[in-house]
This record gives C-alpha cells, sequence and structure tokens, in this order.
C-alpha cells in the first residue's frame, strides 16, 4: 500500500507550499504517531509517509493554521484538519487530497 496526499488552496487557484501535514494510527490503545512532513512546492508530500500501512485506521492532520497565517490571513475557520480513513487493502494506493480555504475543505479518495 502506498499513501499520498496533496493540499491546493482554493482562494488562490495554487498549491498549498509548507503546511504541516502528521500521520496517525488509530489504535485500540489510542493514537500512535507515525510520520510528520509538509508538503512541497507542488502542495504534495512526496517523503516522510511510511511506503507501507498495515490494513487499520488512519488520520491525515493538516496544521492549517500555520499555513493560513503564513499566507497573511488572519479569519479562517478551520484551525485544523483531520481526515480519516481506512485502510483494508494492503496493497492498493491511497490518495488523500485536501482542497482547502479559509472557510471551508473538501477532500476525497483519489487516484
Amino acid at each position: 500500500m502506498s499513501l499520498s496526499t496533496h493540499v491546493l488552496d482554493a482562494v488562490r487557484g495554487a498549491p498549498a507550499v509548507g503546511v504541516p501535514v502528521h500521520l496517525t494510527a488509530v489504535t485500540p490503545e489510542g493514537m500512535l504517531p507515525l510520520a510528520s512532513a509538509r508538503t512541497d512546492e507542488d502542495g504534495r508530500v512526496r517523503e516522510g509517509l511510511p511506503a507501507t500501512l498495515a490494513p487499520g485506521v488512519y488520520r491525515l492532520a493538516f496544521e492549517t493554521t500555520a499555513y493560513f497565517l503564513a499566507q497573511g490571513i488572519k479569519e479562517f475557520f478551520y484551525p485544523e484538519v483531520v481526515v480519516c480513513f481506512a485502510v483494508t487493502d494492503p496493497e492498493a494506493h491511497h490518495h488523500v487530497p485536501l482542497l482547502l480555504s479559509p472557510f471551508a475543505y473538501s477532500t476525497y479518495r483519489g487516484s
């Protein structure tokens, strides 16, 4: 299984550069941090995410406050966006994109 993500800024119509992203596994014992990275010049995380994930539930947390403040945006509604997803097929690719604006966001299972 491979995991990828990218963040697009819907207001600017451009990649969201420098967004801190954290991957966590959801376990019966609680949350298990797995990886942290930042989006690159294309809004993607190309390095830092695990090459494989076992079946289970995971969370990608996007630190939107850091991004908005870096853009000079002081008014926003979502200080963090957390996308929780399930891996059932460890051989499949999972792409989790985030379309972001100060007062809305959208995500889907990409390819």
